[in-house]
């Protein structure tokens, strides 16, 4: 259970320090100086010294929590990992440090670990909807479509307003080859709703071409602005569409 925050002393000097330190970071102008700043406050306060303070674990939790998304960021995704596993340690009620290990463990190309740690959330929290989304993700690059399905149906129910989850769900059911129309509702909702979302564009080019509709797809084409749609190989390996949907989309844009 997460601690009691009415135990903590808000006048303790040690704490409030810690917490200004913690804010500083997240404040920080660039990555280098927040993940720089955590660094201070996880060696400053992570010690002895303050281990049997109540709010050591939250303050400690969080920050190594952060630092794990610094470090993410630029990249350096191993360390996020050990960061995601102190965090998770020091503050073993929390959730996020989870959910972005999995991310963290998606980036490295571990999808069945990444897996593993998305069930670990939705164990803990079946209500949170980005690790419905992120089980997804995960399940489709496995190559279970149905289960892809399934995760990504649940996310958008629990947060209707996330556009993501639906337009992965579209691109799921796509790829599955049972419902190519239900796949087209979809992303022609999103369309109408979002009139600037690049991703739902994009696929609907794909599903069009792939359905033998090039003009509908040219149509579509012209309002992808994003020029990264045009790289197959950011498609396959970063956006993660599945075979279907790349092997469309290559056939669209022709040879390289």
């Amino acid at each position: 259970l997460a601690p009691d925050r009415a135990g903590f002393d808000a006048a303790d000097p040690a704490l409030r320090a810690a917490a200004r330190l913690g804010q500083s970071a997240l404040e920080a102008p660039d990555v280098a100086t927040e993940e720089r700043l955590l660094s201070q406050l996880i060696s400053e306060y992570g010690g002895p010294k303050f281990a049997a303070e109540p709010w050591a674990g939250e303050i400690l939790g969080r920050a190594f929590g952060d630092r794990g998304n610094a470090r993410a960021r630029q990249g350096r995704l191993e360390e996020a990992l050990a960061d995601y596993d102190a965090a998770a340690q020091r503050a073993p009620w929390a959730v996020d440090p989870v959910l972005n290990k999995g991310v963290a463990l998606e980036g490295l190309g571990r999808f069945r670990d990444a897996l593993a740690c998305y069930e670990a959330v939705l164990d803990a929290d079946p209500a949170e909807p980005a690790a419905w989304n992120n089980l997804g993700n995960a399940k489709l690059a496995l190559g279970d479509w149905k289960g892809a399905q399934r995760g990504y149906e649940q996310a958008t129910r629990l947060a209707p307003q996330f556009a993501f989850s639906q337009c992965n769900l579209a691109i799921a059911v796509f790829q599955g080859g049972e419902d190519d129309a239900r796949a087209k509702r979809l992303l022609r909702g999103l369309t109408r709703k979002y009139p600037d979302f690049n991703d739902a564009h994009a696929a609907l080019v794909a599903l069009y071409w792939d359905a033998g509709a090039g003009e509908q797809a040219e149509d579509e084409w012209v309002r992808v602005e994003d020029p990264r749609y045009k790289d197959v190989r950011w498609l396959q390996e970063e956006r993660r569409w599945p075979p279907r949907a790349v092997k469309a989309m290559k056939g669209f844009l022709g040879p390289a």
